[in-house]
């Protein structure tokens, strides 16, 4: 593996994306970064802990990509902060796809985006930045879900517009 990745955060999320990224990517985690305040144990899953505001002095944005893992805490505000601090810190985002989610050969994708199993993003859809689609969401044909949104298990129809910064709760169905 020669992809190297930072995972920003330390909670339940962080946790999953380490064992998304070490058993079904091309990444190799090297390393976990949260705000000093945060920053309680010296390690998580066996890995450094670095201080989020001195990412790019401990870890050079040229060599190593980053990964925002937060929740959808205070309605995306959370995870949204640590990725514009990430970003302007150099840092390039990768994307986590699952190797059983259905994601369609020309789906817009920016970055910092997680695609959980089960889910199925169809022909022409546009997904922005910062984006994460919880287990068996289905984005529709043609529908665009713009930047730092969390959709929790939910059916987006084609052609839907879904606008920045939504929580998409469990179950919802929501039509153009």
């Amino acid at each position: 593996m020669t992809n190297k990745i930072i995972i920003a955060g330390i909670g339940e999320t962080a946790n999953l994306a380490y064992e998304y990224f070490t058993y079904d990517s091309d990444y190799e985690v090297v390393a976990f970064c949260v705000n000093k305040e945060y920053i309680k144990e010296k390690e998580f899953c066996s890995l450094p802990v670095v201080e989020l505001e001195n990412l790019k002095d401990a870890y050079s944005p040229q060599d190593y990509k980053a990964f925002v893992a937060i929740s959808s805490t205070k309605l995306n505000r959370a995870r949204t902060k640590v990725y514009n601090e990430v970003k302007k810190q150099g840092f390039e985002c990768a994307n986590y796809i699952s190797s059983k989610a259905d994601v369609w050969h020309n789906v817009k994708l920016g970055e910092n985006c997680c695609i959980m199993s089960g889910c199925t993003v169809q022909p022409f859809a546009s997904i922005g930045n910062n984006v994460t689609l919880w287990y068996n969401s289905n984005i529709g044909h043609r529908s665009i879900v713009k930047d730092n949104c969390f959709i929790a298990t939910a059916d987006i129809a084609g052609f839907t517009t879904i606008e920045e910064n939504c929580f998409i709760g469990a179950r919802s169905v929501i039509a153009d």
